[in-house]
């Protein structure tokens, strides 16, 4: 599959002078859910963005943002994180051979994520205090001309990030009905409705959020003061669509549901944007794209109150131990 920058390049922010910074982002499996299908009275499928290199959707839009940057003749890119845009960031600055500064707020990150940052070199950084205070000091870095920041708030962000858009209109042949993913900070809800506008089509979009979004187990969403929430909220507004409240008790058992019906395991952040659906289009027979934002190994550390049955290596007692 082509880079990014390449199969979508009269469409993004990029030029002959812009250097190729590619992992091999985009082009993610765009699954159909026939079990779930059924059981929700929907024609659904899932966009598993976790099959991006670093296992998240950020992966699109950091491609384009990084590649910008040293375009620029940057030698630094800086990001808040909760982690995935830690990853993401590190891996890209790595490749285009830029440095790395990751903030990110102190004991609210997943280890895989910073595991995966610190390996690829960035300086990681904890913050005393919340991702919101984070990334207002990133931004304060980001006003010398020694960083760029690669949040979201960079442009080229949405930019490498509406691409899902085009590709799932692309498969299906048209935009669905409903699109719906997780709302954490809600660059990612802009970055599709900008991508659908872009085509010329627009589905109703669904928004699940965590009831409490300072405390949520959902790491990844939780954003206490989401940075684009006026330009996403003004979107779902503008498509119809709505903002789902969830309990983390009910992202827990969409995230159960999607791995036990189909088998895809995804980060528990993602599962806000089924629930959402479940709630808000349930039994309406439309065809709905769930966006998964994120792989599940990215935060494994989830109970799942499931204990493994010790047996011996024997036919008749494991066939026991099974029923």
């Amino acid at each position: 599959m082509p880079a990014l920058a390449v199969r979508f390049r009269d469409r993004l922010p990029v030029s002959d002078s812009t250097p190729l910074v590619s992992l091999g982002e985009g082009g993610t499996p765009l699954v159909h859910a026939p079990r779930l299908s059924e059981g929700l009275g929907l024609d659904l499928w899932f966009k598993v963005e976790g099959a991006n290199p670093t296992g998240s959707f950020k992966d699109r839009g950091m491609a384009i943002a990084v590649a910008r940057a040293l375009e620029a003749g940057a030698r630094t890119v800086v990001c808040a994180s909760t982690g995935n845009t830690a990853a993401s960031a590190a891996a890209y600055a790595a490749r285009a051979g830029l440095r790395a500064v990751v903030l990110v707020p102190a004991a609210g990150v997943a280890a895989p994520k910073l595991f995966q940052a610190v390996t690829a070199g960035a300086r990681l950084l904890e913050i005393r205090g919340s991702f919101d205070e984070a990334l207002d000091a990133a931004q304060e870095l980001a006003g010398d001309d020694e960083f760029v920041l690669v949040n979201s708030l960079n442009p080229d962000r949405i930019e490498g990030q509406k691409t899902a858009a085009f590709e799932i209109i692309e498969e299906l042949g048209a935009a669905p009905d409903v699109l719906a993913l997780p709302y954490g900070g809600g660059g990612n809800t802009c970055a599709y409705a900008r991508g659908f506008d872009e085509s010329g089509e627009l589905p109703r979009l669904v928004a699940g959020e965590a009831s409490d979004r300072a405390v949520t187990a959902a790491s990844a969403i939780r954003i206490a003061r989401p940075a684009h929430q006026a330009d996403a909220e003004a979107a779902i507004a503008r498509s119809g669509g709505t903002i789902v409240s969830l309990s983390d008790d009910e992202i827990r058992a969409a995230w159960r549901l999607l791995a036990e019906s189909e088998g895809i395991v995804a980060e528990l952040s993602s599962a806000a944007g089924l629930a959402a659906l479940i709630q808000e289009a349930g039994g309406s027979g439309l065809r709905a794209v769930c966006v998964l934002t994120g792989h599940g190994l990215k935060d494994p550390v989830i109970s799942t109150g499931v204990v493994a049955v010790q047996v011996d290596p024997d036919p008749d007692a494991i066939r026991e131990a099974a029923r």
